[in-house]
């Protein structure tokens, strides 16, 4: 009975201590985030509607990065939510993935005009928002969405089809590249790679909050 109680305890205070730490980056996190609202560093925020900051929990084990909000995401200020988005959705869910257990972000949180690529000075104005979302975030696994995001956080020459497929281990974080699912929807044959990277990463998020 005396190690039952001291077992609930334990458990109450473990719980207590891990919604205290929620609570904390769910703070700072909302502290950067009116930072970055008020952010011109750039040109991108004098022709976007709004920024598009994040999605999920501040205390997520497993974080996607994109590349830069489109039209549909400016409009209601969330990542991943236009076409792209939706079927960014279908294979989460086909992988056994919560999209709101999950933290999404971009490189840039302001649209770029006509949906391009952010430009290289975009991106390095905007990068540190990020490297200190994950930071607060702080999850083991990170996955890049594209090319841009993949040269952003892991670097390198080569291209994301050779750098995909693999994990990379920076800084004590695994980050794995695959394909935007964006470029799904204009080559039907990047699908069956990232259906196998996501199952991928699945495994490995299973593994680390000790999913089924």
């Amino acid at each position: 009975m005396e190690e039952n109680c001291q077992q609930t305890l334990f458990d109450f205070l473990e719980k207590d201590k891990g919604a205290a730490e929620e609570r904390d980056s769910g703070l700072r996190l909302a502290a950067l985030e009116e930072k970055c609202r008020g952010c011109r560093l750039c040109a991108l925020r004098d022709g976007c509607t709004q920024v598009v900051f994040a999605d999920g929990s501040p205390r997520a084990r497993l974080m996607l990065v994109g590349e830069g909000p489109g039209a549909e995401e400016d409009r209601l200020g969330r990542p991943f939510v236009g076409a792209a988005g939706k079927l960014l959705d279908r294979i989460l869910e086909a992988a056994g993935l919560k999209r709101g257990e999950l933290y999404i972000a971009n490189v840039v949180k302001c649209r770029p005009p006509g949906n391009r690529l952010p430009a290289a000075g975009e991106v390095e104005q905007c990068l540190p928002y990020l490297k200190e979302q994950i930071r607060l975030v702080d999850p083991p696994l990170v996955v890049c969405l594209g090319a841009l995001a993949t040269r952003t956080l892991i670097g390198g020459s080569e291209s994301l089809t050779r750098l995909r497929g693999r994990w990379y281990k920076i800084e004590g974080r695994s980050y794995k590249p695959t394909f935007h699912p964006a470029a799904l929807l204009r080559d039907s044959s990047k699908k069956r790679p990232v259906w196998e990277d996501f199952k991928e990463i699945a495994r490995c998020y299973k593994q680390i909050t000790g999913g089924g």
